[in-house]
């Protein structure tokens, strides 16, 4: 009765044993999932601001082209109307 007292005991540690170990190896296939996920959202995180500064470096730089030619168009108006008022004189 003893033996199979201490055998059950013996079996019943092993099986917790590895029960634990299941749970350790779960636990740290959880743990590098976690570390991929938090790696792959930095870098769309980076991606995302790099992406955005591109956007805000294109837009402006078309705002100032857009604003160059306007500047030149309000200078050729203000020659073509110096030019009609001295024709004027």
């Amino acid at each position: 009765m003893r033996l199979s007292l201490i055998a059950a005991a013996a079996v019943a540690c092993l099986a917790l044993g590895a029960c634990s170990q299941k749970t350790q190896n779960d636990a740290a296939a959880a743990g590098d999932h976690a570390a991929a996920a938090a790696d792959r959202a930095g870098d769309a995180t980076v991606s995302a601001a790099h992406d955005a500064a591109a956007n805000t470096s294109a837009a402006a730089n078309t705002a100032a082209a857009d604003t160059s030619a306007a500047a030149a168009k309000a200078g050729r108006k203000m020659d073509a109307a110096a030019d009609a008022a001295a024709k004027q004189k």
